[in-house]
């Protein structure tokens, strides 16, 4: 999944696409209505999607949101956010079953599976190996 570009803007709903990154803050696009905005770094956080983890067991100790993604996107039927601590955490076993459960609460699965739909919803999700089989077409011809 390319992450590349989308931010999440603290007090602000759903995933923005960053146009121009400056000093005093960030032109932002909003995916639901296309209007570009201005937001200060003195009023907002910025997120890049790319550069978020999620904790892991393993020897890696994350895996990146891209990832996450991925085995979400094959993995069939996403619930809703709003559904149980025990469902969320019983799918997200499935979805990522080496991630740290003393360290992902409910309420980071419940971020995860927001911004997956919100992205999804929206045609905004593209696998990798996709892509990547696109490029090996492309270089072969």
């Amino acid at each position: 999944m390319n992450l590349e570009n989308l931010v999440v803007i603290s007090g602000k709903p759903g995933v923005f696409k960053m146009l121009v990154n400056k000093n005093n803050g960030m032109i932002a696009q909003n995916l639901d209505t296309q209007k570009k905005g201005f937001f200060s770094t003195r009023s907002h956080q910025f997120t890049p999607l790319a550069s978020i983890t999620v904790y892991t067991t393993d020897e890696q100790g994350g895996a990146e949101l891209s990832t996450v993604f991925d085995n979400m996107f094959n993995a069939g039927d996403t619930p809703s956010a709003k559904a149980s601590a025990d469902e969320l955490r019983e799918y997200f076993g499935k979805v990522l079953p080496e991630h740290d459960r003393d360290q992902v609460h409910i309420s980071d699965i419940k971020k995860i599976i927001k911004w997956f739909s919100f992205l999804n919803e929206r045609d905004l999700l593209i696998a990798d190996e996709e892509g990547d089989s696109e490029e090996k077409t492309d270089e072969e011809e």
